[in-house]
């Protein structure tokens, strides 16, 4: 209720102003500077609240290195622009009780990934604060938030929601330069601070490293002229191809497995590097990865069936060497709950003869027990690695 007058006097005041006809009105000075005792044991009163009122919060340092104060006791959560941290919230707390409103592309994700059969509390939160990248503020006050999680470039987005009386908690995804690894460490680090009594840091980022560690192990003496070609469909319809060229994720993913991003030569910044099908196939390929935040599946370019591209000739097309990326509780291009599986996952695919003793499905499933206690069944890991193609509608 406080925040929703604080907004409505913010409005009143904006809109008066405009008119030109508001007046402030000052407090004029009292006439005695004597303080009586009444008014002495209400200062201790007040100083004491004060001071009960700052046990109950507590200030972390938010990745846009930014003083956030925040609630000790968290209670109401909603995610913003920072698609994959819904899902990341929700599998480290066990639960999506205390998320209360996510991005409708995050919803799309957990409709049609895991989240929502894992978690189906998740499918209750709310969406109609967020179009894209506008925020209705009304609409997120109703929702009765204690703090936000916000895209810790969307310093617009964070004015608004502090403006009407929230904690904004900024969440980057770019800052640590696309390192998928290290990105998700520091997005759990973070949320251990919010919730400690959930801390699972750790534990994880030991994990992540053992993978790593394993990968690089098996692909550090692959030849500089054998390592394979991967080119990634961020987004692919009938009028763009996107891919992830020098700074986005893909080059990350390229590397990690001892392969080579077919498309490192594009400056583009993340989801901007729009290419033609004349450099694909001047890159020809080994291998495509195909991204969730598109619909188009393995079939579209082995059958040319969006738009009027010709993929036949593409190496990776030719060898029947075209991947759906994984879903498993988001989309595992970015970092997600599912990061360091998604890892291994992507080094099998690439270089299967390195990694034909690893029993993904075995994988995922012992990590999921054994880092959140969440039991999967095959067919749950299926559905991961199948994923369908209504989880590219992202808006």
């Amino acid at each position: 209720m406080r925040r929703r007058i604080l907004a409505l006097l913010l409005s009143c005041t904006m809109a008066l102003t405009a008119l030109a006809g508001c007046g402030q009105t000052e407090t004029s000075e009292p006439e005695s500077s004597a303080v009586s005792s009444t008014e002495m044991v209400s200062a201790e009163s007040s100083a004491e609240e004060s001071e009960a009122a700052k046990a109950d919060t507590i200030v972390i340092t938010d990745h846009a290195d930014r003083q956030v104060e925040i609630p000790t006791n968290i209670e109401r959560v909603v995610t913003t622009d920072i698609l994959p941290i819904a899902s990341v919230l929700t599998v480290f707390l066990g639960s999506a009780e205390k998320i209360v409103g996510i991005h409708p592309s995050s919803m799309s994700a957990a409709k049609s990934g895991l989240l929502g059969e894992l978690f189906p509390e998740i499918l209750n939160a709310d969406t109609s604060f967020m179009e894209g990248g506008n925020l209705n503020v009304e609409q997120l006050l109703n929702l009765d938030p204690d703090v936000v999680l916000v895209n810790a470039s969307s310093s617009e987005l964070i004015s608004a929601i502090e403006n009407a009386g929230i904690p904004a908690v900024a969440i980057s995804p770019s800052k640590w330069d696309y390192d998928i690894l290290e990105t998700y460490d520091q997005w759990i680090d973070i949320l251990s601070q919010m919730f400690p009594d959930n801390s699972k840091s750790e534990e994880i980022s030991a994990y992540s490293k053992e993978v790593y560690d394993l990968v690089q192990e098996r692909v550090k003496d692959i030849p500089e002229e054998e390592k394979k070609s991967i080119l990634f469909l961020f987004n692919y319809d009938d009028k763009q191809i996107v891919t992830s060229g020098q700074h986005f994720f893909g080059q990350y993913w390229a590397d990690a497995v001892g392969g080579k991003n077919a498309a490192e030569e594009v400056q583009a910044e993340n989801s901007n590097a729009v290419i033609s099908m004349e450099q694909v196939y001047e890159w020809d390929p080994d291998v495509i990865l195909i991204t969730n935040f598109t619909t188009a599946q393995p079939d579209d370019l082995y059958n040319n069936t969006i738009g009027s591209y010709d993929w036949s000739s593409v190496k990776a097309v030719v060898d029947q060497q075209v991947y759906k990326m994984p879903l498993g509780t988001y989309r595992s291009y970015t970092p997600s709950t599912d990061t360091p599986v998604t890892f291994l996952w992507m080094a099998k695919t690439v270089y299967p003869e390195l990694f034909e003793d690893i029993d993904i499905t075995t994988e995922v499933k012992d990590y999921y027990q054994d880092m959140y206690g969440v039991t999967l069944t095959d067919e749950q890991v299926d559905l991961m690695y199948n994923p369908v193609s209504a989880a590219g509608v992202t808006y």
